[in-house]
């Protein structure tokens, strides 16, 4: 179940990097779950992690390889997370990248690891080795739709989109993929997402790129409330297109540049919550008028991940004080219910503390029906606005999640 066309649209090619996809049956025989990427030598990369403090070994080993090596390759599996498998997982993590370099004749420093999947089980390693030289034997330019499905677990569709823009008459390319449908509050990345672009930048200006386009897209869904223990996202720059180097976080060419970053970020973010495991409504939750950031990110997610709240929607059933119960217990300090509003839409439900004297039960169940939302907020305190995205609950999300081992 999922909301939306999910249609991936043409996948633009990026030079300098290939990708290849095998099968080593970690958790399915015959499905596709192993997934590399080769950059060329001479890319910029840049990374954002989960902060979970029981992050997985191929997160802690990608972090490490990241600061020491220019690295040339993304080594990924799915059907097993490789988290919570203390000293042996560090061990496999770090086979699977011995075992890979030795394929293509780098360091295994060069070699970033990521794995999704069931929590607390070893990694078959052995399974993942022997799939290697298959998923090398096989990279090419054209393997972007190919690795989104590689990457996938939950997920009933893949994610991925790409932009074509023009800086100084060069065409530059940019290319993304993610995976996430459950276990999505992401904190610094997302389950799994990989961007690439041709054009030319420093890694210091990438890195920056990359923390402004991931705060913006992926740390502003929610599905369920919890952060994985593997959330990883990678943005690479192979320079390809030509061009002088972008240096400095500042000038037409960067503005142009993050701008198209963001965009692709937005989408794939948007994806995953589309996405959501067992979703039926894509909803957006607007807190406009707060003091700062932070207090209008807190009411946002109050609401977003309220169990009262998303069971509401999945029912279609305008109960709009599930909404201002979780807008209440948000902590915000000082809070004047009295000069709130509340919006369905464009349904206005709430105002001057109570429900509003144009409201009406049909008007607001008549939005609940859509599988599209927005929940918008006024709190008229301030001069800043967030939005959050997230899903309903429904059945199948218990389903899901109670037979994901099975």
């Amino acid at each position: 179940m999922a909301v939306g066309s999910g249609e991936l649209g043409t996948l633009h090619t990026v030079g300098g990097v290939r990708i290849g996809v095998a099968s080593a049956g970690i958790k399915k025989p015959g499905r596709i779950d192993t997934v590399v990427f080769e950059l060329a030598e001479g890319s910029s990369v840049a990374g954002v992690f989960t902060l979970n403090a029981f992050c997985a070994a191929p997160v802690t080993l990608s972090k490490k390889h990241l600061a020491a090596a220019s690295p040339r390759y993304l080594l990924i599996n799915t059907g097993n997370a490789n988290a919570g498998t203390g000293a042996s997982g560090m061990a496999d993590a770090e086979a699977s990248c011995a075992a890979l370099a030795a394929e293509v004749g780098i360091a295994p420093e060069q070699v970033l690891p990521f794995s999704t999947g069931v929590i607390g089980e070893k990694l078959p390693v052995e399974k993942l080795v022997a799939a290697i030289p298959a998923a090398v034997a096989a990279l090419s330019a054209d393997g972007w739709e190919r690795a989104a499905n590689g990457i996938m677990t939950t997920d009933t569709r893949p994610k991925a989109t790409s932009r074509q823009i023009e800086i100084d008459g060069r065409k530059i390319i940019i290319t993304g993929i993610s995976k996430g449908a459950g276990m999505i509050k992401p904190n610094m990345a997302t389950m799994l997402g990989y961007v690439a672009t041709d054009a030319a930048i420093a890694p210091d200006v990438l890195q920056a790129m990359l923390d402004v386009a991931a705060d913006a897209s992926f740390n502003r869904i929610t599905i369920d409330g919890d952060t994985s223990t593997n959330d990883s996202c990678v943005l690479v720059a192979t320079g390809k297109a030509g061009g002088e180097m972008l240096t400095a976080a500042e000038g037409p060419a960067f503005d142009s540049l993050q701008s198209a970053i963001n965009e692709i970020f937005l989408d794939l973010a948007h994806a995953i919550v589309r996405d959501g495991e067992g979703a039926t409504k894509f909803v957006a939750v607007e807190v406009a008028a707060a003091k700062d950031v932070s207090e209008a990110l807190k009411v946002a997610y109050a609401v977003a991940e309220s169990p009262l709240v998303k069971t509401a929607l999945f029912a279609s059933d305008p109960n709009w004080g599930r909404i201002l119960a979780a807008i209440g217990r948000a902590g915000v300090d000082g809070l004047d219910v009295s000069i709130l509003t509340v919006h369905l839409d464009d349904v206005l439900i709430t105002e001057k503390g109570g429900r509003a004297e144009s409201y009406t039960e049909a008007a607001g169940a008549a939005v609940m029906k859509q599988s599209e939302i927005t929940i918008r907020i006024n709190l008229n305190r301030g001069q800043h606005t967030e939005t959050v995205w997230t899903t309903d609950f429904s059945y199948d999300y218990v389903k899901i999640n109670a037979e994901y081992r099975s």
